[in-house]
């Protein structure tokens, strides 16, 4: 199945299937980001916007916003929330030479984690591409530092139960069910779905690549029971994360 079907698929059932990353930020790191590049005489470009759940953020605050999307079904849904300073336009944004206006922000949420490498590459050349001079790009993506930190807390829960590690059943790390090679490339399965996650060494090697300059990495911290069935009530922080990244195109 291609990524157009898949997507046209899951669009009647979105907001269920698909997980609220701006409902689950537990410091409201993105709120703080976008207000930090708020300007009503820019525009901005939504990478992968899904059915449209950033443009309260940015259509208030910037003068014009597009809405880039692979599935139709999902941008139709998207223009259903009445902002008229957005459009939209369907696009695959792994499409070599992704032409758009060009903005002077950009924001993409979790749509680079792809297990091919090549098109994340051609992903992030297509933001950095369709930006203007100086223009700042936010991008949400997977941390496989998170990953691996709450598959550890998970061991750690059992120790405390006394379980040893030989004991926990397989089906506890269902996610890590590639070969060696795929672990190493940061894939691990999310709802059967092979998914790229990045380490932070690794984004600052990628974006340079992609034209995009690396100057602000943060966590968006979630709570437990976002990675972990029923966690214990004294489990803390640190907590689950996904990787904010701010980027600048020279």
């Amino acid at each position: 199945m291609n990524d157009k079907v898949h997507w046209n698929r899951i669009a009647p059932t979105y907001n269920d299937e698909i997980f609220d990353v701006f409902a689950s930020d537990k410091n409201k790191v993105l709120t703080r980001y976008f207000k930090k590049h708020w300007s009503k005489s820019k525009q901005a470009i939504d990478f992968g916007c899904g059915n449209g759940k950033a443009f309260r953020y940015l259509a208030p605050q910037f003068k014009r916003v597009l809405g880039v999307d692979i599935s139709q079904g999902l941008l139709d849904q998207a223009i259903q929330r009445g902002y008229k300073n957005v459009s939209v336009q369907q696009a695959d944004l792994t499409r070599p030479g992704l032409t758009l206006p060009k903005a002077e922000f950009a924001f993409c949420c979790n749509v680079i984690m792809f297990s091919d490498g090549k098109k994340n590459h051609q992903a992030l050349k297509n933001i950095s591409g369709n930006l203007k001079s100086g223009g700042v790009a936010l991008l949400v993506l997977p941390a496989l530092e998170s990953a691996l930190f709450s598959s550890w807390r998970l061991i750690d829960i059992y120790r405390r139960e006394g379980v040893p590690i030989t004991e926990i059943p397989d089906e506890e790390f269902h996610y890590f069910k590639g070969k060696k090679r795929d672990l190493i490339q940061g894939i691990v399965y999310i709802d059967n779905v092979a998914t790229k996650h990045y380490t932070a060494p690794e984004l600052e090697v990628i974006l340079p690549e992609a034209g995009l300059t690396l100057t602000a990495l943060e966590r968006i911290e979630y709570e437990w029971d976002s990675e972990l069935a029923d966690p214990p009530t004294w489990l803390k922080g640190p907590y689950p994360w996904d990787w904010l990244v701010e980027c600048r195109k020279a």
